[in-house]
């Protein structure tokens, strides 16, 4: 909400993706006839508006059931102080022309938006609980993952080793300037032995309203470029990444190692390199798995597929890869199976094993190289 009348428009709305997390596996709130929940944020500082509507509900008087507490539900991940009634949140949205971000300014960029004209200026920072309104506007924050991320979990703010970084719009009311929070990350910094550390992306959330405009693409940059200058950090990983922040991540970092001397045409076309990875590692941060995948996408674009002699050498450098996990499992059935079946069988096992998984491979190879590919289209848009 950035004007009273947001309050009443259905384009400033958008749906959660889950809410099995409040409201158990099937997603139900019983008792309830034309129920909505209703939660508006402030665009800037996050300050809450919470209602309840509904056109009847059970009683249990006389339907001698129980209406589900839906109120208690939502207060367990909405902090304390929130709104119940639109004149409060009206009051509370007067002053939010005196809501600043938290922290360090980190990048500044623009976006142009087709449906207003203009460049939109966006701002990334860097915060942490030291700044002053920070831990409570963080709690405001965070309730946004439940809604948005599967398997979400509030992390622990009294912990110093987590960093804080946010994505803010710049947009004017009545003259003056004012910014709406558009998404955030979080990262801890895990201690490395002797004198390391080992920043972990935990959470990383881009809010509907903005998804689609390159912003994740922004922010995931900016917090490399920030830990990359830092002499103590030895590489940059993730906790449990999603499908499409894997997407995200190897633009990212095709795009930061595109200028590598290392990653130069005639380097990638002799093959996978300790010099790819000391570079890529002391110069960006990014570790050896990664850097591997930076190369195959590099090299897909260096290779010339229509030639037949360039085509069937990217694949089986790529297959090489992709058939070790196999291998090993070939090397373990064949154990297991010499204790539990005769020989023959076994072979006759290890056989049909062998062709299912070429199968696998080739499918793999091919669900590989059609993503690279939309890596490198991106890219060559960027």
């Amino acid at each position: 909400v950035r004007f009273p009348e947001d309050l009443e428009d259905d384009n400033t709305t958008f749906n959660p993706e889950y809410s099995h997390q409040v409201f158990g596996d099937d997603e139900v709130a019983f008792g309830y006839k034309g129920l909505k929940i209703l939660l508006y944020y402030i665009a800037g500082n996050l300050s809450t508006l919470f209602r309840i509507e509904y056109t009847s509900k059970v009683n249990e008087k006389f339907d001698c059931v129980e209406a589900d507490d839906v109120e208690s539900k939502i207060r367990e991940i909405v902090p304390p102080g929130f709104c119940t009634n639109t004149d409060d949140f009206v009051c509370l949205l007067e002053k939010e022309v005196n809501f600043r971000p938290f922290g360090m300014l980190l990048h500044t960029y623009s976006v142009h938006n087709e449906e207003a004209g203009e460049d939109i200026t966006y701002q990334i920072y860097k915060a942490d609980m030291t700044c002053p309104g920070f831990r409570e506007y963080h709690e405001r924050l965070q309730t946004f993952l439940m809604w948005f991320i599967e398997t979400a979990s509030f992390i622990d703010v009294d912990d110093e080793r987590w960093n804080y970084f946010l994505v803010f719009e710049k947009y004017n009311k009545d003259g003056a300037t004012l910014f709406a929070t558009v998404g955030y990350m979080t990262v801890y910094n895990y201690y490395v032995y002797p004198d390391k550390t080992r920043p972990r992306v935990s959470q990383m959330l881009i809010l509907p309203p903005f998804q689609g405009e390159g912003h994740g693409a922004q922010l995931l940059e900016t917090v490399h470029r920030y830990y990359m200058s830092s002499p103590t950090v030895l590489d940059i990983t993730a906790e449990d990444p999603s499908e499409n922040y894997v997407k995200l991540r190897d633009f990212v970092l095709v795009k930061l190692c595109q200028d590598l001397p290392c990653f130069s045409p005639g380097n990638l076309m002799r093959g996978f390199s300790q010099e790819m990875v000391m570079e890529a590692q002391q110069k960006l941060k990014i570790n050896k798995q990664h850097t591997r995948r930076v190369y195959e996408i590099l090299r897909l674009r260096a290779t010339d597929m229509g030639d037949a002699e360039q085509s069937r050498s990217y694949r089986l450098d790529i297959k090489r890869r992709l058939i070790g996990p196999y291998k090993k499992k070939q090397r373990e059935l064949a154990k297991m199976r010499r204790c539990l079946r005769p020989e023959e069988l076994t072979n006759q096992l290890n056989q049909i094993d062998l062709n299912m998984q070429h199968e696998q491979l080739e499918e793999n190879f091919q669900q590989l190289v059609s993503h690279y590919r939309r890596v490198l289209e991106r890219l060559a848009q960027a």
